[in-house]
């Protein structure tokens, strides 16, 4: 692969229809999954971002969700072939994966290992996982594959974004000051999201740093590498927590 491999990975011609399959896997899987008493199961961000169409357009909000995220998604591509123009190529799609592959494999190591040497403790030898716990795999599997996505573009994209322009806007500081303080504020609410509802995990201190480590590496590989590569990376670690 040359050196072109690593620009053209971020750029929304490759990243954003890399990141196309995991969003119909989710959504093919959530269609799939019984409803259970609670109604039926779907990925918290992904019925946070719903919420907000809910508020806007009754029943027909999902609806109105999924065709402004294709839309938004279709343009950003179209408007990148146009400015490079050219066949796709099946190596960058291939190395991107194998790229997602170790970085998912590398993830719990390195953010387990700074935890760790942060709270100065090992892991525990469990980790609670709340109402997750008591569902099935194939349910599971589809919320995993639903957080690389959504929590990526609710966390990542949305939420970081928002709170850097307020620390430009309305606190006035410098561009890097705000996106620093921005990174960390979102990866704090990342975390906190995870215990939020009924199947949100138990209250763990070491769970809870963890996670603030995980969104501050999420948002670092947001930056340097897209998001498609970020949301399977993201999707990929807890597939691999559900088979062990």
């Amino acid at each position: 692969m040359t050196s072109d491999y690593w620009p053209a990975s971020r750029a929304p011609r490759y990243s954003l229809l890399f990141a196309l399959p995991l969003m119909l896997f989710y959504q093919v899987l959530a269609a799939a999954v019984p409803a259970g008493p609670q109604g039926g199961v779907r990925n918290g961000a992904d019925v946070m971002l719903q919420a907000v169409f809910i508020w806007l357009a009754g029943s027909w909000g999902p609806r109105l969700f999924m065709v402004c995220l294709i839309v938004a998604g279709l343009w950003l591509v179209a408007r990148d072939l146009r400015k490079n123009p050219g066949r796709l190529r099946a190596a960058v799609f291939a190395t991107m994966a194998a790229e997602s592959i170790g970085l998912a494999l590398l993830f719990g190591v390195v953010v387990g290992g700074l935890t760790a040497a942060l709270l100065g403790q090992p892991p525990p030898l469990s980790v609670t996982t709340g109402g997750v716990g008591q569902l099935d795999r194939g349910t599971v599997l589809m919320l995993s594959l639903g957080a690389g996505i959504y929590e990526e573009l609710l966390f990542r994209v949305v939420l970081v974004s928002l709170f850097a322009w307020l620390a430009r806007g309305v606190l006035g500081l410098r561009p890097l000051t705000a996106g620093a303080i921005a990174t960390v504020a979102g990866a704090l609410v990342f975390s906190a999201f995870h215990y939020i509802g009924p199947y949100g995990d138990a209250w763990q201190v070491y769970s809870f740093v963890f996670r603030t480590i995980a969104g501050l590496f999420f948002s670092a590989l947001y930056l340097t590498r897209g998001f498609g590569i970020t949301a399977w990376t993201h999707s990929l670690y807890d597939v691999l927590l559900l088979l062990r």
